[in-house]
């Protein structure tokens, strides 16, 4: 599980479950919304030049926009796909949540995909204090939805290849030919909370 790098944790899960199951909660340096993770979720992270894509300037509101498009081109023709407020949808059912940094010469855009989910995992998650427009009042499993029930993993995964290309110079890459002592040099923000961390945000929720 993932959440937001700014906001209390006793307002984002329900704490007690969490330690009671020894659920792992990872807080990431993009922040973004709070993701229940398991072999379920597809990630895709873009991370670009400032000047890489023409007419897109390195702020979140244009950057969320072009990945709107791009994402369109992916699931054209196959569903009723949209860039909903800050998430990609399908009709108002939710299945992609993204976080983005920006630096002075780059940013990231990450989008977690809901390929599948347990539904009892979603326990574990408290309805957040702001929530998008479209999402009304509804809970979780009456928010999002599954893409397995849309097109094959498979599928999306070539398609995002192919729109990815269409704007860019792609090429495979394997985890072994990247230098890890190049990445080394690289603060790391993202961290896994510590179990006593848990427990404090624990006892601000009694």
């Amino acid at each position: 599980m993932w959440n937001i790098l700014h906001r209390k944790l006793s307002e984002l899960v329900e704490t007690k479950s969490v330690l009671r199951d020894h659920i792992p909660i990872i807080r990431r340096f993009t922040g973004g919304g709070t993701v229940v993770v398991d072999n379920g979720t597809i990630f895709v992270t873009l991370i670009c030049n400032k000047d890489a894509v023409p007419n897109v300037q390195p702020f979140p509101r244009p950057i969320m926009s072009w990945s709107g498009l791009l994402y369109g081109k992916v699931f054209e023709g196959l569903a009723d796909f949209h860039l909903r407020e800050n998430d990609y949808a399908f009709g108002d059912r939710k299945f992609g949540g993204n976080a983005q940094s920006i630096t002075k010469n780059r940013w990231i855009h990450h989008t977690s995909f809901l390929w599948d989910y347990q539904v009892k995992n979603m326990s574990y998650l408290k309805l957040p204090s702001k929530a998008p427009k479209y999402r009304l009042t509804r809970d979780h499993t009456d928010f999002i939805c599954r893409m397995k029930e849309h097109m094959p993993r498979s599928e999306f995964i070539e398609r995002t290849i192919k729109a990815v290309g269409d704007e860019f110079s792609v090429s495979p890459v394997s985890l072994d030919s990247i230098d890890i002592d190049s990445v080394s040099e690289y603060v790391h923000t993202t961290r896994l909370l510590t179990e006593q961390e848990i427990r404090e945000a624990s006892i601000l929720q009694t």
